[in-house]
């Protein structure tokens, strides 16, 4: 790693979904300023290919592959980012799943697995990691979406997972704020990721939303990982400890139009 920052020198952060997107970006940047990142995913092979792109020693980045849709996996991720990391001052949940369907279409199975990674899997990470957290204390960024915030056709479970993970963003904040601990959420807009093509899009069906989302993002493009990545370390950081339970969109302007 070249000239590293130490912004985040001696904080500790288990990063979700870290093997792509905005978990990826989220801990990259993390390491690169000074933090010591458990960085948790399904698949292992892009996780290690993500500690060479970083060039960092084992002490700075530790791959733990888990499937989060798995309670027993989720255990055994905290209790693998715990022991690496001998304690926990951040824990940013970036994972998640999104899929196409209407209120006709989608079923109750398919509802179903969309919370259970979206929002079944966030706050069981948080009460793993409560004890940890209260010790320092520490803090929770969950990353939701503008679907979270505002109602969009044709992606219903995905918006009410959102949404769903939006109010356990607010109702976690008033809870453990007397802990000290605190909880917010960003919300991206339409980001360059491998999102929504996991989630059935097509190449072609996938340039040509890109290139429809010029229009319904009032700053005429999509954004980066690394954009969200930086608010995602802002909310992290001293300068907003005293923010707690946001929804923050990170979006180009994306929430003032909805279905447009």
């Amino acid at each position: 790693m070249t000239s590293p920052s130490t912004r985040f020198s001696g904080h500790r952060a288990l990063v979700t979904g870290a093997s792509s997107g905005i978990g990826r970006a989220t801990a990259v940047a993390l390491a690169q300023a000074g933090a010591r990142v458990a960085a948790v995913a399904r698949d292992r092979a892009t996780l290690e290919a993500l500690a060479a792109d970083l060039q960092v020693d084992g002490d700075e980045l530790h791959v733990i592959c888990a499937d989060l849709r798995d309670p027993a996996a989720r255990a055994g991720a905290v209790e693998a980012s715990l022991e690496a990391l001998g304690g926990l001052d951040l824990l940013v949940n970036a994972a998640g799943v999104i899929g196409s369907g209407t209120i006709e279409s989608t079923t109750p199975e398919a509802l179903s697995a969309m919370m259970e990674l979206n929002v079944t899997a966030p706050m069981d990470l948080i009460q793993r990691c409560l004890p940890a957290l209260s010790a320092r204390p520490g803090s929770v960024i969950n990353v939701s979406s503008v679907t979270g915030l505002r109602a969009f056709p044709g992606v219903l479970a995905y918006a009410t997972s959102k949404a769903a993970l939006d109010q356990l963003t607010r109702c976690a904040a008033l809870e453990l704020a007397p802990r000290g601990v605190r909880v917010n959420a960003v919300n991206p807009g339409v980001v360059r990721t491998a999102l929504h093509r996991r989630g059935g899009m097509d190449e072609e069906r996938y340039a040509a939303f890109v290139e429809h989302s010029r229009g319904t993002h009032p700053l005429g493009r999509i954004g980066t990982p690394e954009e969200v990545a930086a608010v995602i370390l802002y909310l992290a950081s001293d300068e907003a400890a005293w923010m707690t339970g946001v929804t923050l969109p990170v979006d180009g302007g994306r929430q003032l139009t909805c279905a447009r």
